[in-house]
């Protein structure tokens, strides 16, 4: 069905008199030849890939060229490389390349640097004797395409775009829909989903730990004059494709742009690639018919350009919802001051326990046991807390654990810690005497201290809530 419907597709685009438009079939086409290039960007940082040409060119014509330009992560040459070749040997040489290390992190990153490394990749390519240099275009990944939408905007030496999977709300935003969608996928609900949907965003964005959080890519698309082909897996769950299809088509009409494509692939992930698991899983396998579709819609510019075409976009069973800016008891500093408050008066007591029992002093009878539990179990909520909602952040949600009763172990650990953690120190309070030694009364006035900002610190990440 999927070769099918891109057949059709294609016989829609393109007119039954354009025979050099069609695609090379992948199986009859031989392997492509791969160069190694190197580039220097606008900033002086040197960068690497390769190109992937066809191996059997006629001599001496020139035809389109791709700078493929990666989605957020490393993106290593070896990502593309397979995507690449399937353009190559549809006849299209395409240049990918290694991503920049240089101001380039999980906390750090700049569109318009990386617009400025594909420019590079662009103008290396146009120096090809078998590439037309007034026909090189970029194709972009998710975080890609706001990177190659912005570089069309900077140089008329981009003569197209083609994305995948792009966005068309800011990187945030996006990320919060896209967390929402898998831990529903894993079996989780409850207080969780607000807690990475919302909270932990907007912490990590705050803390400047989200680099771009609020790149709007609409006034972007609004500069975009070239022809566009912009696709997207009807089985995207990082997107937002429905709400993203809409954006950018409503951007691209305000631009006056009258030659783009909006193109929906049935069965396909957010990259486009198979998927054995309705788009929620990473495979790197590529479709039999990959690129068919594209370089044909790219051959076909030669002649004339395109005219709008929107498919149905894909369908989203929830909508992705705006964040809202920290109120004044969310800012970060003051969360990580009361963070930090909890941890010091748990912890302090906690260790300095420890230390008595290493010296081997007497224990006062008059403390409570309870006051060890409560230092203890309220350290643990803490850092696992804060520890396992990083680890979602930095896996994109993808790997919650397993699951039980709505909650992922790990997240079902830290609310009982919380509960402990309370119950304890209730405990502890009521079991308080004045009569107790100085020394150890500043150790429980700090311990029932900590726990009292510890109330609305576990509310405020839902530890409190089902």
């Amino acid at each position: 069905m999927l070769i099918a419907t891109m057949a059709a597709a294609v016989a829609a685009v393109l007119p039954a008199a354009a025979p050099a438009a069609a695609a090379v079939p992948a199986a009859a086409a031989e392997e492509p030849v791969r160069t190694e290039v190197s580039f220097t960007s606008a900033d002086g940082t040197v960068l690497h890939g390769a190109v992937l040409a066809p191996r059997t060119a006629v001599a001496g014509s020139r035809g389109p060229g791709l700078v493929m330009v990666a989605g957020a992560g490393p993106g290593k040459l070896a990502d593309l490389r397979d995507a690449a070749a399937a353009y190559a040997r549809r006849g299209i040489p395409t240049l990918v390349y290694d991503k920049r290390t240089n101001g380039y992190s999980l906390t750090r990153r700049d569109y318009g640097t990386l617009a400025d490394d594909a420019l590079a990749a662009v103008r290396l390519l146009r120096t090809r004797p078998d590439v037309d240099p007034s026909r090189v275009g970029l194709w972009g990944l998710s975080e890609g395409a706001w990177v190659v939408s912005l570089a069309a905007t900077r140089s008329s030496d981009v003569s197209f775009l083609v994305t995948a999977g792009a966005a068309g709300l800011t990187p945030s935003r996006q990320e919060a829909w896209a967390y929402g969608g898998y831990l529903r996928h894993a079996g989780v609900s409850g207080s969780l989903l607000p807690a990475m949907q919302d909270t932990a965003i907007r912490q990590l964005v705050g803390a400047g730990l989200f680099p771009e959080a609020d790149y709007d890519p609409v006034p972007v698309w609004e500069r975009v004059h070239q022809p566009v082909l912009a696709e997207w897996g009807t089985l995207d769950r990082e997107a937002a494709p429905e709400e993203s299809a809409a954006v950018i088509r409503q951007a691209l009409d305000r631009a006056g742009n009258t030659h783009y494509t909006l193109r929906t692939i049935p069965g396909v992930r957010h990259n486009l690639h198979v998927t054995h698991d309705d788009g929620y899983d990473r495979p790197k396998e590529l479709p039999s018919d990959y690129a068919d579709y594209e370089s044909a819609w790219i051959t076909r510019l030669g002649t004339g350009l395109p005219p709008v075409t929107v498919d149905p976009a894909p369908h989203q069973d929830t909508a992705s919802r705006p964040l809202a800016p920290l109120a004044w008891y969310e800012a970060t500093w003051l969360q990580a001051a009361v963070t930090a408050l909890c941890l010091l008066g748990f912890a302090a007591y906690a260790l300095t326990g420890a230390v008595r029992r290493v010296r081997r002093r007497p224990r006062h009878d008059a403390l409570p046991r309870s006051a060890r539990w409560a230092a203890l179990a309220g350290t643990a909520a803490v850092l696992t807390t804060l520890g396992y909602l990083l680890y979602l952040a930095a896996t994109a949600a993808a790997l919650p654990g397993p699951v039980v009763l709505g909650r992922p172990v790990v997240w079902l650990a830290a609310q009982l810690l919380a509960v402990l953690t309370l119950a304890t120190s209730a405990h502890t309070a009521l079991r308080y005497r004045r009569t107790l030694p100085p020394g150890d009364r500043r150790r429980l006035a700090g311990l029932l201290l900590a726990a009292a900002v510890f109330v609305p610190w576990a509310a405020y990440w839902g530890l409190l809530r089902p």
